[in-house]
């Protein structure tokens, strides 16, 4: 028996739950501004913070490749200071036209020696792990102070690298990125060190 005072079933009435939303214009409306906002958000981080970069030439082997695509951090050295063992990028003291890759062993102040190829820094022998023994060098350099703002800079190839051994230290203002992620080719991607 039915209670006359209860609401009767309506046949028309919705379900409470929801059908599966259409693809409207409203929705692809949102999906596109996302979609916007994401590709400018990213172009701008690209450009304005990482720079993508083709190394050319093998003298930072066996971590950077020829023809090895990566991104630097052109901002880096705004927010912390240049440190040893740093892979830095920066327009060749000769030829600011070129852009060199290397690695800064001797920071401003530093006095930089070479024997039979082993580097000292103020003295003292420095270990030095990236430089595989195929590619050490016997080359030796006599004692060099570097002077303040400027950065002295080595390839981990030795027997092949331009370096500071060559053109001198580099000056601070001619460093314009932190090599930071290689992205290409997909078997060397990771983050630079």
């Amino acid at each position: 028996m039915t209670d006359p005072s209860s609401p009767s079933p309506n046949p028309t009435a919705k379900s409470p739950i929801a059908a599966p939303a259409d693809f409207s214009v409203g929705n692809l409306r949102t999906w596109l501004r996302d979609l916007i906002i994401s590709v400018v958000e990213s172009f701008s981080i690209i450009t304005f913070l990482y720079q993508p970069v083709k190394v050319e030439g093998t003298s930072m082997a066996p971590r950077l490749h020829d023809q090895d695509r990566l991104f630097i951090n052109k901002f880096a050295y705004d927010f912390e200071k240049i440190g040893r063992d740093d892979v830095v990028v920066f327009y060749y003291p000769r030829d600011i036209q070129k852009s060199y890759i290397k690695r800064v062993i001797g920071l401003p102040g530093d006095t930089v020696r070479i024997e039979d190829g082993q580097v000292f820094v103020n003295g003292k022998p420095i270990d030095e792990p990236y430089v595989p023994d195929r590619y050490r060098d016997v080359r030796s350099m006599e004692a060099l102070k570097v002077p303040p703002g400027e950065y002295f800079v080595m390839g981990d190839h030795r027997s092949i690298s331009s370096d500071s051994r060559d053109f001198g230290p580099v000056a601070r203002e001619l460093i314009y990125g932190k090599a930071a992620f290689v992205y290409w080719p997909m078997d060397q991607m990771g983050v630079v060190r």
